[in-house]
């Protein structure tokens, strides 16, 4: 337990917090459809908060901005920049697939890091959906070549595959390529605290580098949790205000800065200078009610299917869509079924996109892999990396002809140089090197966007 701290002495070993307000926060509650110009009248007060980095770039923003909300992903990061001048600004970034779903050459990862760099990303949250770190190594190296910190992000899960030792092995490869800082997530919020605490004691055992925590409320132990990886040694925590927190968010700023008052690991933070703050969200989560997520209260459920926060609002908006909303329970049943099949991958994206997509068809069809999506059959075929266990023989006997064997190499070693065809290829709608980025990471979306944002539709 805590030993209590006497009242008005320094604090040797804070806390730190980061905020995911503006990227996994906004994208687990309302399915990252928060504008720009919404954002900023509170930056400045964020700036001078004392967050250790706020996260606001990556993950499904840059899709939102040019599919939904007609704005350039690119001017965020340069209007955050103007108004946050001492905070550090991180994006997280999906490693091989960059901000999108599949594996990228080479070329374009190392332009795409770059770019953002030059845009005033200073921190790169990388990892790959299957802790595969060779999928990490060419995003890795450009970060470090631009200048930049590279944190390495776990996948932290649970299955019969998954150990204390896995997670530990992966946080030594992440440190091997570069990385400043681990972090283990808990995209679903189903790691109980012990396992939690002891994974956290582990890492921080095992390498010389600050550990990060971070996790989603869905499951109701997180704020628990915190409360034990504090006490196991985690030198920086994720959270939101409180206004943007709980549910299928991560835990309120407020209630771990208070929570941790006079420990040994007391933050110094003041959560009444975050008042302002959370009024103004409260107001903000008011204005994008339409696309809220419906999940109330806790799912202990989540312990089970995984599903994270960002992907359980968005499988709710595709539902609803197409009139199915009431099929959810047997869709989040067929995910643990699918994942299994799998040979368990981590739902992070775009593992949790392709399964629940797997499992929605095999739902809404009544049968099971009578349709199998191009993605999982790539994944069976190893094309996103090394499985975590092994895949279902009915699967590869489905995918693989005559007995195939699944890739063994880096999937990005079979992929060839793209960027100057794309480059052609798109020719003068693209008027910067970001346009391109943008068109080849998201060729109909993107050529729809650029053409809008340029008069050209």
């Amino acid at each position: 337990m805590f030993l209590p701290k006497k009242r008005g002495t320094p604090n040797p070993n804070p806390v730190k917090l980061s905020s995911c307000d503006f990227r996994d926060g906004q994208q687990s509650l309302f399915a990252t459809r928060m504008r720009t110009e919404d954002m900023v009248p509170i930056l400045r007060q964020m700036d001078d908060f004392g967050f250790s980095c706020i996260e606001m770039w990556g993950g499904a923003t840059f899709d939102t901005c040019i599919r939904f909300l007609n704005q350039d992903p690119w001017d965020r990061i340069r209007v955050f920049k103007q108004h946050v001048t001492k905070t550090p600004l991180r994006m997280l970034l999906r490693g091989q697939n960059l901000l999108g779903y599949t594996p990228y050459p080479d070329d374009v990862v190392g332009r795409f890091v770059a770019a953002a760099s030059r845009a005033g990303i200073d921190i790169f949250l990388v990892f790959d959906g299957l802790n595969d770190i060779r999928n990490c190594r060419a995003a890795a190296k450009a970060v470090l070549a631009a200048g930049k910190l590279v944190e390495g992000n776990i996948q932290f899960t649970s299955s019969p595959v998954h150990t204390v030792a896995s997670f530990v092995r992966t946080a030594q490869e992440y440190v091997d390529i570069g990385a400043t800082a681990v972090h283990l997530e808990d995209m679903g919020g189903m790691i109980d605290p012990v396992t939690a605490a002891k994974t956290v004691e582990a890492v921080k055992h095992a390498v010389a580098v600050p550990v990060h925590y971070h996790a989603h409320c869905t499951g109701g132990m997180t704020e628990i949790t915190y409360w034990e990886v504090a006490k196991a040694g985690a030198d920086v925590l994720d959270v939101d205000v409180s206004a943007f927190a709980m549910g299928t968010s991560h835990p309120a700023a407020e209630s771990i800065i208070a929570a941790l008052q006079n420990t040994p690991r007391d933050t110094g933070l003041d959560y009444r200078k975050l008042h302002g703050i959370n009024t103004y969200l409260k107001a903000m989560r008011e204005k994008y009610r339409t696309s809220a997520t419906q999940m109330a209260g806790v799912d202990i459920n989540v312990v089970e299917h995984q599903i994270p926060g960002g992907m359980y609002s968005n499988l709710e908006a595709q539902l609803k869509e197409m009139g199915a909303q009431d099929r959810m329970e047997e869709i989040l049943k067929e995910v643990i079924c699918v994942r299994k099949d799998l040979g368990y991958p981590p739902l992070g994206t775009p593992f949790s996109q392709m399964c629940g997509a797997q499992a929605t068809t095999n739902v809404l069809l009544g049968k099971r892999y009578q349709v199998v999506s191009k993605e999982i059959k790539a994944y069976v075929q190893g094309r996103y990396g090394k499985a975590p266990g092994p895949v279902s023989e009915e699967l590869k006997q489905l995918i693989l002809p005559d007995g195939e064997a699944p890739i063994t190499c880096r999937p990005a070693d079979l992929l060839q140089p793209v960027y100057t065809a794309k480059q052609a290829e798109i020719g003068s709608i693209a008027r910067t090197e970001e346009d391109v980025l943008t068109y080849i990471m998201f060729p109909q979306a993107g050529l729809e966007f650029l053409k809008r944002k340029y008069g050209l539709a």
